[in-house]
């Protein structure tokens, strides 16, 4: 199997969060191990869901493991959801279908980050019987949409012991020495008692209807939501301006907590002399001072980053029998501090409590930095200078493993191939294939350079 039929063997195996990542990790297995690479499976359960890290070393480093200090290549194998179908023209409404055109490679997971974890195991094979000096190890890991479980059972399970941590994030070849902390909310809302028995007799009565109506946004990685239409917020500014004499049968939209909601579904019944203490008008307080909260996030700001402040994506919202659910995400800047992150949740908090929903802080992951004079920085720029490539050091706004690595010390980067902004977290996402072919030949050089 050449390499352009490995990308299409890992995109046509899905790995979203509903279906986990266990299938790609042992295709890649598979492939590391008729390499003459070392393997090994770290199976895991996440939320019922079986999922899988798969650690990828040489020969060569066998003898070294457990006496000496790693340089990991790290990279998530499981993907955003890819919403609906029909949105990828480009590979026949199918995104586990990887499509060529061109140079260019469409399908779920191309750039964000699915296909990488063939670019460093390429590398590693290339140089699996020289004699280094310092071991180095690749790992494909899960759970990036679901807490980044992955990278932390890694460590703590000790797979690995890393001083250097290369994490795999489309940055377009940009060395990105610090990366926005991310803080994924979970909002609660009760019906009200008379609303459950309401919707609970609803169905039971012959001459029962209601009324729905689909609202359309635009998808967005959740850490840029400028560049999305966020379909929630068209949802409730819909619902509004409707009376209060309603009751909310149904509401759902978004995919994720990481994605700007493409699209949201209403449904409501009208209730003759009203519903008192209605969610309709708990929901709509709820989302319009979180988008007020948004606008103070512009008094911080550090040029760095694109955006350059912190931002809010709302990204779900569901409907239980007795409540409904939101979870959204608020990116946070390395320069603002712990204070001023505690500030706005204990915000969010009250905003919640004053409507009689519970708000919890479901996961948190710190901003990371690492300082541009580490000689790891200096060895990657001197290598993409090599290479013609631009060299600068960035801040990305997405958040990353290289959040988990860098609480524990680990001095960390985030590089890739591919583009965030615009492909990836949206449909007909693509990589070119001539940019896994530099990223390869990237993580030779760096494996060659640091390890050598």
């Amino acid at each position: 199997m050449n390499f352009v039929e490995s990308c299409r063997r890992l995109i046509a195996l899905e790995s979203t969060p509903q279906h986990g990542n266990k299938e790609v990790a042992e295709a890649v297995a598979k492939m590391a191990q008729e390499a003459g690479l070392l393997v090994e499976l770290q199976q895991e359960t996440l939320k019922g869901i079986e999922q899988c890290n798969v650690i990828l070393r040489s020969p060569s480093c066998e003898s070294m493991r457990g006496s000496h200090k790693e340089l990991l290549l790290q990279t998530h194998l499981d993907t955003a959801d890819a919403g609906s179908f029909a949105l990828w023209t480009q590979t026949e409404c199918n995104p586990f279908n990887a499509s060529i055109y061109g140079d260019e490679l469409y399908g779920l997971g191309a750039a964000d980050t699915k296909l990488d974890i063939l670019c460093k195991m390429e590398a590693l094979k290339s140089l699996a019987h020289e004699p280094l000096k310092k071991p180095v190890v690749v790992a494909g890991t899960f759970g990036a949409h679901s807490g980044m479980m992955g990278a932390a059972k890694l460590l703590r399970r000790k797979k690995v012991d890393p001083d250097l941590v290369l994490v795999g994030e489309p940055t377009d070849f940009q060395l990105m020495t610090q990366g926005m902390g991310l803080a994924v909310v979970e909002i609660s809302l009760p019906f009200s008692d008379q609303e459950i028995d309401y919707r609970r007799n609803h169905d039971l009565i012959e001459s029962s209807s209601s009324q729905s109506r689909i609202f359309h946004g635009k998808p967005a990685h959740g850490s840029v939501p400028s560049m999305g239409d966020n379909a929630i917020f068209k949802m409730v500014d819909y619902l509004a301006q409707l009376p209060d004499s309603l009751v909310v049968m149904d509401v759902d939209g978004g995919l994720s907590y990481n994605t700007v909601p493409a699209s949201a579904v209403l449904e409501i019944d009208i209730v003759e002399g009203g519903i008192a203490d209605p969610i309709s008008t708990k929901i709509c307080h709820i989302v319009r001072e979180l988008r007020n909260l948004e606008l103070d996030f512009l008094s911080f700001c550090d040029e760095a980053f694109n955006p350059p402040h912190p931002t809010m994506n709302v990204g779900t919202i569901r409907t239980s029998e007795d409540q409904v659910q939101i979870t959204g995400s608020c990116r946070i800047l390395p320069s603002m501090g712990q204070q001023v992150y505690d500030s706005w949740m204990e915000r969010l908090n009250g905003i919640c409590s004053s409507q009689g929903a519970k708000f919890r802080v479901t996961d948190y992951k710190p901003p990371f930095f690492t300082s541009t004079e580490l000689a790891f920085v200096n060895f990657c720029g001197d290598i993409l200078r090599e290479m013609n490539l631009p060299s600068k050091v960035g801040a990305m706004s997405a958040a990353s493993e290289a959040s988990v690595f860098h609480k524990l010390g680990v001095s960390c980067l985030a590089f890739g191939p591919g583009k965030s902004a615009g492909n990836s977290h949206e449909p007909n996402e693509s990589i070119s294939i001539s940019s896994l072919m530099q990223a390869t030949e990237f993580y030779r050089k760096l494996i060659q350079r640091v390890c050598l």
